[in-house]
């Protein structure tokens, strides 16, 4: 055997050990991780399934139309469209509040300015408490933005904004959702 051969194999023995510990420390990096579903039936560590801690929250009444539709559609996620829960384990206060905002000034073949497209938010602030202890579980806060056209009609501008506004309540709903699955999914975490 000649130098350049040792040599050649010394270092591809060399760079099968490297390679081999790489993959050996990415094996216990990867087995580290645990990844779980958020919505899976496998149960939290307080016993129950997400779906089924989502659907034992009562969400209090609100006041105002777009309020109510934020509400509503919260409850058909949670209940999966059973409605709301006869023996709520948790209470949810929801603020909803709305901002109508004038996005554009453009009005073609007219001198006047009158807005051509709006925008409205939707704010969401939410405290979730256990029913029974009345113990804050969790708090947050989400928006939702949705555009509009407004035509020069006023009943029709009047109608695009409440559809916006119903499309930014579904969206904040699922946002919503979202947010307080994983605050339960934290809680139970925690509980246990």
């Amino acid at each position: 055997m000649s130098l350049p051969d040792r040599e050649k194999t010394e270092l591809s023995r060399l760079l099968r050990r490297v390679a081999l510990a790489g993959l050996v420390g990415s094996l216990a990096l990867v087995s580290a991780c645990q990844v779980r579903p958020l919505y899976s039936s496998a149960p939290l560590s307080t016993g129950s399934s997400a779906n089924a801690e989502l659907a034992s929250i009562a969400i209090k009444p609100v006041r105002t139309r777009y309020g109510q539709q934020v509400r509503n559609n919260l409850i058909f996620g949670f209940g999966r469209g059973a409605g709301e829960p006869a023996s709520p384990a948790y209470s949810l206060d929801l603020g909803v509040t709305e901002a109508v905002e004038s996005s554009a000034l453009v009005q073609v073949g007219t001198d006047q300015d009158e807005p051509t497209a709006g925008s409205v938010t939707l704010t969401a602030g939410y405290r979730l408490t256990d029913a029974k202890t009345g113990a804050v579980i969790a708090t947050g806060r989400r928006a939702i933005t949705s555009s509009f056209d407004r035509p020069r009609q006023e009943f029709a501008a009047y109608r695009a904004q409440i559809d916006a506004e119903n499309r930014a309540a579904r969206e904040l709903a699922n946002a919503l959702q979202l947010s307080i699955a994983q605050d339960l999914a934290r809680h139970g975490k925690t509980a246990g």
